[in-house]
């Protein structure tokens, strides 16, 4: 049993999530939310890190020093940069919030949300949270089914988006998207079968963009409550690509295409 567990290697203290890497736990002092306690690796690591160490003792966290090889165990193969942090676990945004905040958008660039259906895959949804904040986009909408977890996995896999990034949670996400359209949002699903590319949507207008699970797409309600459906072009082999990478691609079209009517 002991070796078991020394297998295992340590563990973060009960009840709190493992937050990675210095820009992982920069986002979570800019929000405010200092982390309970915080592992730093011995050596040129804790001069390095001096003024963020600094900032979360500050906020009130308990500041431990730990030789490399037990944060390389604990972060299992994820960039910790030599930093780990241990804060409560997130939560999803109320749907209340997502309704308030559209009804008060003041802001001169329409909003833009990504809308998961049907992501279960935790990689697959930190790495989405990742490329929403890489594209500036203003939130991410999941039902409250058929959705993965915001949890320590996620964190690690998003550097940082899960603590920046707004998700909100529904509970009917087809009635959600008829309260976006009712709102003045245009909802664009992808499916494989589209005859528009995405390349030829409009996406500079406020968009909710919708992704569904790869193999099976989006569910039939979410399927037609959109107002159009669009395709990434294939020009290869593959039929597909992951639900992370397509929607990569098409958070950025919406960059390039609001970029130049900017410019224009």
């Amino acid at each position: 049993m002991k070796k078991h567990a020394q297998h295992r290697g340590p563990r973060a203290p009960g009840g709190l999530d493992a937050v990675y890497g210095v820009h992982a736990v920069r986002a979570l002092l800019e929000r405010g939310e200092a982390p309970r306690e915080l592992w730093v690796q011995e050596g040129e690591a804790a001069t390095r890190l001096a003024d963020l160490v600094a900032e979360a003792r500050r906020g009130g966290a308990r500041v431990l020093s730990r030789p490399r090889d037990e944060l390389d165990r604990l972060a299992q193969g994820a960039a910790h940069q030599g930093l780990v942090a241990f804060c409560p676990p997130l939560a999803f945004e109320a749907e209340a919030a997502l309704w308030h905040r559209l009804q008060g958008w003041s802001s001169p660039t329409p909003p833009l949300l990504l809308v998961l259906d049907g992501i279960t895959d935790v990689h697959n949804f930190g790495a989405c949270l990742r490329s929403v904040d890489a594209a500036g986009a203003h939130g991410v909408v999941v039902p409250k089914d058929r959705a993965a977890p915001l949890n320590a996995t996620v964190r690690k896999v998003a550097c940082g988006a899960a603590e920046s990034v707004p998700v909100y949670q529904v509970t009917n996400l087809a009635r959600a998207l008829a309260r976006l359209k009712e709102l003045g949002m245009w909802v664009t699903g992808t499916a494989g079968e589209a005859e528009a590319s995405v390349f030829e949507a409009d996406l500079c207008v406020a968009t909710a963009l919708v992704m569904g699970a790869e193999g099976k797409g989006m569910r039939r309600l979410t399927r037609e409550a959109c107002d159009g459906l669009v395709k990434l072009p294939m020009a290869g082999q593959v039929s597909s690509l992951n639900v992370s990478v397509a929607t990569g691609i098409c958070l950025f079209e919406a960059v390039r295409q609001r970029r130049a009517k900017l410019e224009a």
